[in-house]
């Protein structure tokens, strides 16, 4: 039986069917690049998701394909076969029915684009109508990359013509999949996490504002804002293991003066928590990902401050005897993007600084 409209084939979304709970067909096996947290125990209710640079793949058979979503939130890019086919802005709940597609096999992805850190969305699946067109998942990369960040590894209204970015230009302006994190990864053909919270330092965050650093946001699946919220979704153990983990932190810590009511009184002291933290930090890491290759990154920015803070990291870490850790600088860069923040010109400088250094390292790939 045909469980979609014919008629409804340009990503109209259908709302009738998710909201009532109906059945609406079979759903594909999912590749998942990123951190999200299951519905239920029945894949068919999806995964919900707040970190940016999340995608999900899966393969078919057929001419038409149902992507179902509860989300308010997102801005998301679909492909097939490689090729995009459809931008859903804010779809809400409902099924949007993709096609018509040559009836041989395809891959899909699905790319979120927009940062949602204090906002949780629902990717609920891919459906098809017969379940003879359901095929496996496509393969995982052998190549992981991991990137923690703060606004510029989100890529922040990179995509902007004007620093200016009244009302939710900025949110309109983010593409995630389009800074410097997702387009390293994809040279190399690798899977990847984005793990970035815009305004977010390593122990204080921008202009002293509230929110847990993101240390402290890193290990939940969900609830990544705070502060004083309680985790429902505890972190979600799953068999990620990345060769390379790149870290930019710091400017959020250093680029506005201290205020009267925050933790450290003098720069000193906000410099000596920075540093063990950062350092903690790469060693929880360490001991989660032995194999792991990092790179800590930093920016020209506050007269240097940043990247002396981040290169004293660097010789501590060293110090203690981390030796498969290496500092690439940001430097050079325009800052043409909303809030002077980087654009997806200076995205592409930043990857192909990482893509250099990677690649005459080819054997970095080889660690598990």
């Amino acid at each position: 039986m045909r469980l979609f409209n014919a008629l409804l084939l340009s990503g109209t979304l259908l709302a009738s069917a998710a909201q009532a709970g109906t059945p609406i067909g079979y759903p594909l096996p999912l590749h998942i690049g990123g951190r999200v947290a299951p519905v239920g125990a029945d894949p068919a209710q999806g995964y919900i998701h707040q970190w940016p640079g999340t995608y999900f793949e899966g393969r078919f058979k057929g001419k038409e394909i149902s992507l179902r979503l509860n989300d308010k939130t997102n801005i998301l890019n679909v492909y097939v076969d490689g090729q995009k086919v459809q931008t859903v802005n804010r779809p809400g709940e409902g099924d949007i029915v993709l096609g018509p597609f040559a009836d041989t096999e395809h891959t899909i992805r699905i790319e979120k684009l927009t940062e949602s850190a204090s906002s949780s969305a629902q990717f609920t699946g891919l459906f098809v109508a017969d379940a003879d067109d359901v095929r496996p998942a496509p393969e995982p990369s052998p190549r992981r990359i991991e990137f923690i960040g703060d606004s510029y590894t989100v890529g922040y209204g990179n995509t902007s013509s004007t620093r200016t970015c009244p009302g939710d230009q900025v949110w309109a302006t983010t593409n995630t999949q389009a800074a410097f994190g997702p387009v390293t990864a994809k040279h190399f053909k690798a899977d990847y996490r984005v793990n970035a919270i815009s305004g977010r330092g390593i122990v204080r965050n921008y202009n002293g504002g509230e929110g847990l650093p993101l240390p402290q946001a890193y290990p939940n699946a969900l609830n990544l804002t705070g502060p004083g919220l309680t985790v429902t979704a505890s972190p979600v153990s799953d068999d990620w293991n990345p060769q390379v983990i790149v870290i930019g932190l710091g400017a959020n810590d250093f680029t506005t003066p201290l205020h009267g009511g925050e933790v450290w009184t003098t720069r000193d002291e906000l410099h000596s928590d920075y540093e063990q933290t950062y350092v903690a930090f790469v060693q929880s890491l360490r001991g989660k990902y032995p194999g792991a290759y990092f790179i800590l990154m930093a920016t020209d920015q506050a007269n240097g401050e940043i990247l002396s803070e981040v290169k004293k990291v660097l010789a501590t870490l060293r110090a203690s005897g981390e030796s498969r850790i290496d500092f690439l600088p940001m430097n050079g860069l325009s800052f043409g993007g909303c809030d002077w923040h980087p654009t997806t010109a200076d995205d592409t400088q930043v990857a192909n600084s990482l893509i250099g250094f990677l690649e005459a390292r080819p054997e970095i790939w080889d660690n598990q």
